[in-house]
């Protein structure tokens, strides 16, 4: 399997599915659209060599379908490595709603999507996303199974967004301990850009430990939500990358760890909970590693999800999920020793390490 990736922008200059980098051996794509409820979907199944593909849906305004398109290719393709790094007995899947959920989302819609989903008969199964809450994924369990992260009260495990946060915290911490020999975040300055569901909660994980947070996105009225919360700073600036923080956390969309941002950046720690958070994995996880700043791999630390929603699946309790979140403390720990050992950046040792679980499975399933 490749590790490059391809902008969106240039998609067009390229075979427009089999031919582009970030589509990467993915077994099936399914381009789902009812007039009716306006709905236009793209479902990504990269892998289930491990158990079904299992992946949250994603509905954004994108500025294209070729966006849309690339963004579902390299999420469920990170989802086949966070699943197999985590010792998950489950594939990599995603999925993509283009629109606004603000205003196009409806019921009718969502049931729709859920019966698309219904027909891959279990080879995806989805969750929730950014776009996405609680409540959208018990109307999609109208019309399939196939689909986690359902209400405790309908006998699901409820928003993983805690879970996300709780396990972005713990790889963190990890990362603190590998730079500075502690783990105690205290006074630590942490820049947390994007506060939705995950970002505020991993903000109050920060706060409760005596770090000094400085939270930054797109909406104002959260910010100033999350600051009365919490008691922490807002970033008013134009250029987060070149402030003086020890820690910075992408918490909103992927790729902000890019040519534009990297030279600039000047954190000791990239650790948040963000998908696909070095635009180049190979040339950015280079660059870091060579600036010094540490990388915690974002499909590892940011696995707290899937482990909470795979509880459905396996029939296990909060207990089994908070050991196993709490568990991506040690096996980022691991992953850094590796990258050092081996001098590889910490993104490959990651992705080697899942790489090589999936390939021992598919040796196993071909006896």
């Amino acid at each position: 399997m490749t590790t490059d990736v391809i902008d969106a922008k240039d998609l067009v200059n390229a075979d427009p599915v089999f031919g582009q980098m970030s589509f990467d051996d993915h077994e099936q794509i399914v381009f789902c659209n009812d007039k009716d409820t306006g709905l236009k979907a793209i479902i990504g199944i990269h892998n289930t060599v491990l158990g079904p593909a299992l992946g949250g849906t994603r509905m954004w305004q994108y500025n294209s379908e070729w966006e849309a398109l690339n963004d579902v290719l390299r999420l469920s393709r990170g989802m086949t490595f966070k699943s197999a790094i985590t010792g998950l007995n489950l594939g990599g899947g995603k999925a993509v709603i283009i629109g606004d959920a603000k205003t196009q989302k409806t019921p009718e819609l969502m049931r729709r999507f859920g019966e698309f989903v219904h027909s891959l008969s279990g080879r995806y199964i989805t969750a929730e996303d950014v776009g996405m809450a609680t409540e959208d994924m018990d109307t999609v369990r109208e019309v399939t199974p196939f689909v986690t992260g359902i209400s405790e009260s309908k006998g699901g495990a409820g928003n993983p967004s805690p879970i996300t946060a709780y396990g972005v915290f713990m790889g963190m911490k990890a990362a603190a301990k590998y730079k500075y020999g502690s783990d105690i975040l205290e006074d630590k300055n942490v820049y947390v850009q994007g506060i939705g569901n995950v970002g505020e909660a991993l903000v109050e994980h920060l706060v409760n430990e005596g770090a000094k947070v400085t939270i930054a996105d797109i909406s104002e009225e959260r910010l100033e939500e999350v600051k009365a919360k919490y008691g922490v700073s807002i970033y008013r600036g134009n250029d987060i990358y070149s402030e003086n923080m020890d820690i910075y956390a992408p918490c909103a969309l992927g790729a902000t760890v890019n040519d534009n941002t990297i030279d600039k950046l000047k954190a000791d720690i990239v650790a948040g909970a963000a998908n696909n958070q070095l635009a180049d994995e190979l040339k950015h996880g280079r660059i870091l590693q060579d600036k010094g700043i540490v990388y915690a791999p974002d499909f590892l630390i940011n696995a707290g999800g899937i482990i909470n929603v795979y509880a459905e699946l396996e029939n296990y309790g909060r207990a089994e999920i908070m050991r196993k979140t709490e568990n991506i403390y040690n096996t980022t720990l691991e992953i850094f020793e590796n990258a050092k050992s081996n001098n590889v950046t910490t993104h490959n040792a990651a992705l080697n390490i899942a790489k090589d679980r999936i390939e021992t499975r598919k040796r196993e399933n071909a006896k």
